[in-house]
């Protein structure tokens, strides 16, 4: 009887025992979770697109006179300036002709001076009575066509330097020289279609965009504050090219809806391109409002929410009213306040008024998108 009592007893406290332990096992434990901290901060309101760099200028070389290129003072790729020299054409046959329209001219300037003389003397002859008119007007006509035979001789001599000036190719315009498609030794026609070398102006340089016409009000609103920012982002660059707007197009395209926009960039370091693909932001004002992590924000049923953290270490659901989304970084106008602790890692485990460790906290100014 004293044994079966002893068995009973540390049954019941065995049994005990095991309630105790699953108890304590079945406590909820604290998620992990990573956060970062709100900034109150004014931020740029911004339209973005994707542009396309353009050349303000571009101009392809052809030749104005045919020769022989003699010289090639360029290569592939090459920055030229405006006045330097591309390629030289065999420049005699040029100065051939400017010295034999100089001798005509000399020629013809004794011919008038003799000619000259004759009609003094036929005028003096006429006016005494000696000579005919007709003689006299021989006379006077044979001056007047040396005098017209010496400008045509003039106008040769000023064309056959001017051919002279032509043999010296020169850049038209600052930029970069492309494919080099003639070269020394080749010989060339006077005004061929085919282009010897094609330059582009790199600076300042272009960028086209086209943005959706509801912006036009804001932007028109904008540009008479003063000029309009854009920046303008190449790919594989941490740091966005800063520009202007230059101009508006007409008209809106009726077929898309979207009005074209021209940028200028003043392009100094040539990071812009033409024909290039960039990510364009046009500045429109400065916006007040709290900016969080993108990757705080999630999606729900009723709108974006977030997980704020609490000081007694569990976690608040936020909805929240977005004003716009900067890359990592979303601008928010109500939801979440200055300071607070929002959950960046770990939302997935979360409910509201669930308990929370936090290991890592990252200040929402490091995360920023490179612009």
């Amino acid at each position: 009887m004293l044994f079966a009592l002893v068995v009973l007893l540390c049954a019941l406290a065995a049994c005990s025992g095991e309630k105790e332990q699953a108890g304590t096992s079945g406590a909820a434990r604290p998620v992990p979770v990573t956060v970062a901290q709100a900034i109150q901060q004014s931020v740029p309101v911004e339209i973005s697109a994707v542009g396309s760099v353009e050349s303000i200028a571009s101009v392809a070389v052809k030749a104005q006179v045919g020769g022989l290129i003699t010289q090639q003072f360029i290569q592939d790729g090459q920055e030229v300036r405006a006045g330097d020299r591309l390629f030289l054409i065999d420049p005699r046959p040029f100065v051939l002709a400017v010295d034999q329209a100089e001798a005509k001219i000399e020629r013809d300037q004794a011919l008038l001076r003799e000619a000259e003389k004759n009609l003094e003397r036929t005028t003096r002859l006429k006016e005494s009575g000696a000579i005919a008119q007709d003689a006299y007007d021989r006379s006077q006509a044979a001056a007047q066509t040396l005098r017209g035979t010496i400008k045509i001789n003039q106008a040769e001599r000023n064309r056959a330097k001017l051919d002279l000036e032509y043999a010296n190719l020169r850049a038209p315009l600052s930029g970069r020289v492309g494919s080099v498609l003639v070269h020394q030794g080749n010989v060339i026609k006077a005004n061929d279609d085919r282009a010897l070398v094609t330059i582009r102006q790199m600076q300042p340089i272009y960028v086209s965009f086209a943005v959706p016409e509801k912006h036009l009000p804001a932007i028109l609103a904008r540009m008479d504050e003063g000029p309009v920012t854009v920046v303008a982002l190449a790919e594989g660059h941490d740091h966005g090219e800063s520009g202007v707007l230059a101009a508006l197009d007409n008209t809106v395209d009726t077929s898309t809806g979207t009005l074209r926009i021209k940028a200028i960039f003043e392009n100094a370091e040539h990071t812009l391109w033409p024909g290039q693909f960039v990510r364009v932001n046009l500045v429109l004002g400065q916006h007040q409002g709290v900016v969080v992590p993108t990757q705080a924000v999630q999606e729900g049923l009723r709108g974006p929410y977030l997980y704020v953290a609490r000081p007694d270490q569990t976690v608040e659901v936020r909805e929240l009213r977005v004003h716009s989304v900067l890359g990592r970084e979303t601008v928010v106008d109500a939801g979440v306040l200055d300071k607070e602790l929002v959950v960046t890692e770990g939302q997935l485990r979360l409910s509201p008024g669930a308990a929370v460790a936090v290991k890592e906290t990252a200040d929402s100014r490091d995360k920023q998108a490179p612009v």
